[in-house]
Order: structure tokens, then C-alpha cells, then sequence
């Protein structure tokens, strides 16, 4: 999943075969769809309303799959999920740091595809260039703390009270995850 290769991987937990790859820019329209899916159920993005393909090009094209990949997952010919490396505050001195997105459609959820992301990233991250990978959760979505924290990131910061959806004020949670090449080229969990 680097640099245009493909890969076929099932999902551990229930066999289903998700196809990998790097995103182009005409899978924009259903990256865009799987996000906007999720702004209803309030648990997932800050954003209350329906974003356009349009206004996320600029987001598309600050991707790079030598540096700071977006991937998609697909399964019968359909984008089903995905992941992004963005900077983390876009300043030179946080380039070894970045925010780990993942979404899905609701199809794939509880399937292993978000775990088999998170650990992919986890994977590549030294080669990128990557030491920290951080996650933001809103302190109400127990299943994608559960998934960071099971992979071993740890709970670093905790936002109380600073987005409000649907006049419900909701905590932001930051999670971390400390890595880097080990002797052998594999990636460790320093933190």
C-alpha cells in the first residue's frame, strides 16, 4: 500500500477480502461520501454539515504516498473505507508527527477494517519518515478508543467540553503513539 501497490488482505475477525491501495484523485467523490455519512451520528467529525468534493481537493492533494499517504480499502469493486496521514499543526518542527484518520462505511464496521488500517500505519510509519502517530476521538466513541488504545496508544490529552453537537458538549480525546525502526527494519512501539 505504498508508493501505488495493491494488496488483498482479509479481515481477521470475519474473512471478508478488502483490496488496498493509494487513493487517486477519482475515488474523491466516495472518500467525500464515507465522510459525510458519518456527520449525522455526531461521533465521528466535528463538522455538522455535509462537506463538497470541491472543498476537499486542497485536502486530497496535501497527500503523498512517499510521505503523507490517504489509503482506501475496497470490496466488490466498491470504496468501503479509509485512512489518511495528516500533518500534525503544520509547522517544519512537527514533520516526524501526524493525525491518523480513519473512516468506514457503515457496511464494514466491526469487520477488522479499521484495525488492519490502524496496523498497516503503524507499520509504515518509520519508512514515512513518522515517530508519533496521533489520533483525535471524541471522548464518546468508545469503539475507536478501543481500537487506538488496543493497539497500544495511550490516552495523552483529554479536551474537555470543546465541540458542541447539537448543543451536547462533547470532550476531545488525543491519543499517541511513540514508533520507529528497530535493528531488524521493523517497526516498534516505543510509547
Amino acid at each position: 500500500m505504498t508508493a501505488g501497490r495493491a494488496t488483498n488482505v482479509p479481515a481477521a475477525e470475519h474473512g471478508t477480502a478488502f483490496a488496498f491501495r493509494d487513493a487517486r484523485v477519482d475515488d474523491l467523490a466516495e472518500i467525500v461520501a464515507i465522510y459525510n455519512a458519518t456527520i449525522p451520528g455526531r461521533g465521528v467529525t466535528a463538522d455538522l454539515e455535509p462537506v463538497s468534493v470541491e472543498s476537499r481537493l486542497a485536502w486530497f492533494d496535501a497527500h503523498d504516498a512517499t510521505r503523507r499517504p490517504l489509503w482506501i480499502a475496497s470490496t466488490g469493486g466498491r470504496i468501503v473505507g479509509w485512512l489518511s496521514f495528516s500533518d500534525f499543526y503544520g509547522r517544519p518542527a512537527y514533520g516526524a508527527s501526524v493525525e491518523v484518520s480513519i473512516y468506514l462505511s457503515e457496511t464494514v464496521r466491526r469487520q477488522g477494517l479499521g484495525r488492519t488500517f490502524l496496523e498497516r500505519a503503524i507499520a509504515v510509519a518509520p519508512g514515512l519518515g513518522v515517530k508519533t502517530l496521533l489520533g483525535f476521538i471524541f471522548g464518546h466513541n468508545e469503539a475507536s478508543l478501543r481500537l487506538f488504545e488496543g493497539l497500544g496508544f495511550g490516552r495523552w490529552g483529554n479536551l474537555p467540553c470543546v465541540a458542541s453537537l447539537d448543543g451536547v458538549e462533547r470532550d476531545l480525546v488525543i491519543v499517541g503513539l511513540r514508533v520507529d525502526a528497530g535493528p531488524d527494519g521493523t517497526t516498534r512501539r516505543i510509547a
